[in-house]
């Protein structure tokens, strides 16, 4: 996570704030969980997996929207992507 990014949880709700664009973003219940499991994971397969373990979802369903996800966190600035 940038250090630009301020995160708060309001119940199961999260929102994140861009201080550099002042732009806010909202997650709700799942989009905190896929952002929790992210930031705390070592690596995006890492983060899957472990959504997969506690959801009942389609696999190829889950990559799509933790994909979907990833992609617009990290054109708003919230999440930096590193290779390896």
């Amino acid at each position: 996570m940038p250090p630009h990014v301020l995160v708060r949880q309001l119940e199961r709700e999260t929102v994140l704030l861009n201080l550099d664009t002042e732009r806010y973003f909202g997650l709700d219940e799942i989009g905190t969980r896929m952002w929790f499991r992210l930031t705390g994971s070592d690596s995006i397969e890492m983060a899957y997996e472990k959504l997969l373990s506690e959801w009942e979802v389609d696999g190829l369903v889950l990559r799509q929207n933790l994909t979907e996800l990833l992609d617009q966190l990290v054109s708003n600035g919230l999440l930096d992507v590193a290779s390896g």
